[in-house]
């Protein structure tokens, strides 16, 4: 008798077939104001300043929980991503971010060295 797979599970392959097929996909905008689609932001702040340490925050928790893959690639940047991963790493979803670790050596990496 086969196991159903757990509600952990298929949010992380959810994540999983959303996430880019490497980091270097990721050419978003790294400074000023950038507004995202209501199917982002869908509740609350829809404008982000990058250039404002908690608004870039924010802006990339919603992008990586609510993001499809065009969406990442369009509004994530790649070397924002790896600074930022420290500590945003402790901001998103345990699922989330065992998919991106797992699919991406350069966080993961991070990770441990911030630990």
């Amino acid at each position: 008798m086969a196991t159903q797979p757990g509600l952990s599970d298929l949010r992380r392959a959810k994540f999983a077939r959303r996430a880019p097929a490497a980091l270097s996909e990721l050419v978003g905008p790294q400074h000023g104001t950038v507004t995202l689609p209501l199917h982002l932001a869908w509740s609350g702040l829809t404008t982000f300043d990058l250039d404002q340490p908690r608004l870039r925050m924010s802006y990339y928790r919603i992008v990586l929980a609510e993001g499809l893959r065009d969406d990442l690639v369009h509004f994530l940047h790649r070397d924002l991503l790896v600074s930022l991963w420290p500590t945003l790493r402790t901001l998103v979803s345990r699922d989330v971010r065992e998919v991106w670790e797992s699919s991406f050596d350069e966080l993961a990496h991070e990770a441990q060295a911030a630990a």
